[in-house]
């Protein structure tokens, strides 16, 4: 269990002021001009030594990423974009700290920025998040009008300009090139890479693009020394993360816990536990409508981190826990995430395209039993045909949920076909 001194987000649920006075008395801003003044290659090998890895669902090392932006400034500026474009069904983590903890944001941003050579950010907030896009905007002003951003940042020499730009509400937006596309001014779709965001993304100059978790624990890392950091946890799964749990749960909350937490004893210690008891849990999505549903015998021992989920063929993810006690109609809640992909598909590769829509429309004859049962082998052959298939990551997206339903609940899916042949029988008697 995570102790309350090694917490980086202490005002996670609002509780105290969220803007500059308060912030400062929490220990934000503390010492910044000093990080900055260990210049960009140690505060990056810091970042690295402390294994953080990426929190927007891919978990890709922080301060490697960081690494890759060219270490020469020339005629091209570098950019910093902060996806705070949080679209995944069931997350609901970096709202929380555009809305009550903004200055970690903030100060992450000059100081990741710095380390990149950017003297611009970008941050890309969802379309509906209108008040956290106030709160964001509230912390800026202040720290300009403190000196603590704009010309001479904290007194460090660099000058940074830090802007929030919102979207429209377009899920597609959260993959990272669809997103710097429509920051642009284009239509929101996916580039083919290479070349890749660090050589030419924004205006085509390099980028890098981070979660807003990932921006807004770094200055506490760099505070704290990455030997902290990286003593939470488990190996190449270290730190402290944001995990949110909804569905049948007594109490759903967002928390902040170590990484590696047994699944079981973070919805029993944060939660209180399932509804009904552990007994009636019949399933859990772990890391955000993204990945495969996990049974009750999975999530009696799975650990909570990228690694262990991997091994059980699920993912860590966004680390949003959707948890499904024994009243859910399983096949009823994948199909809807079904149709949420083919929704948000944005067209422009043809296996997610019609993927997406022909699984949607599978799963509905699934739900109400009109499938046959052969279908069910070709629903999967389907969604292998989708998955590493397309640009961005949407069609593994609309692909998995269903792996995993056929893979842990196909005698479910045969029930249910068998019942609704039996039906016009037992009408006819």
């Amino acid at each position: 269990m995570l102790k309350d001194k090694d917490r980086i987000f202490t005002n996670i649920y609002g509780l105290h002021d969220p803007f500059l006075s308060g912030a400062r008395a929490r220990g934000d801003w503390d010492g910044t001009k000093e990080i900055l003044e260990r210049g960009r290659d140690k505060i990056i090998d810091e970042m690295k030594a402390s294994g953080l890895r990426g929190r927007g669902g891919a978990g890709f090392g922080t301060g490697l990423k960081w690494s890759f932006m060219p270490k020469e400034i020339g005629a091209r500026p570098h950019y910093l974009v902060v996806n705070a474009d949080e679209g995944e069904p069931g997350t609901c983590k970096d709202r929380e700290i555009l809305r009550h903890e903004p200055h970690k944001l903030v100060e992450g941003c000059l100081i990741a920025s710095f380390a990149m050579g950017a003297h611009a950010a970008y941050i890309y907030v969802r379309g509906e998040f209108y008040r956290e896009t106030q709160a964001l905007q509230r912390a800026i002003d202040e720290a300009y009008d403190n000196g603590l951003i704009g010309k001479n940042a904290c007194g460090s020499g660099w000058d940074f300009d830090l802007y929030v730009h919102r979207g429209a509400g377009a899920y597609i937006c959260g993959e990272e090139t669809a997103l710097i596309e429509s920051l642009e001014g284009k239509k929101g779709q996916p580039r083919l890479k290479p070349p890749f965001p660090a050589n030419s993304g924004l205006y085509g100059c390099p980028t890098t693009v981070n979660n807003v978790e990932s921006i807004a624990v770094a200055p506490e890392i760099l505070r704290r020394g990455p030997a902290w950091f990286a003593g939470i946890g488990r190996p190449n799964n270290v730190g402290t993360k944001l995990f949110n749990i909804s569905g049948h749960v007594n109490n759903p909350c967002t928390v902040e816990e170590e990484m590696s937490i047994p699944l079981k004893e973070l919805i029993e210690r944060h939660c209180g536990g399932v509804t009904g008891g552990w007994d009636n849990l019949l399933a859990v999505i772990p890391g955000g409508a993204s990945v495969p549903v996990l049974p009750k015998s999975i999530c009696d021992t799975v650990l909570m981190d990228f690694d262990a989920l991997r091994e059980v063929r699920s993912g860590l993810g966004t680390a949003a826990v959707m948890v499904m006690d024994k009243s859910t109609d399983i096949v009823a809640a994948i199909s809807r995430l079904s149709a949420f992909y083919k929704h948000e598909s944005c067209g422009q590769c043809t296996p997610c395209r019609e993927g997406t829509g022909w699984m949607a429309r599978m799963m509905s004859r699934m739900v109400s039993g009109a499938a046959t049962p052969r279908e069910i082998d070709l629903l999967e052959q389907v969604t292998r045909q989708v998955e590493g298939h397309t640009i961005c990551a949407l069609g593994d997206a609309a692909a998995w949920p269903i792996q995993g339903l056929i893979r842990h609940f196909r005698p479910e899916l045969e029930r249910r076909i068998a019942a609704a042949k039996s039906r016009p029988l037992a009408a006819a008697e």
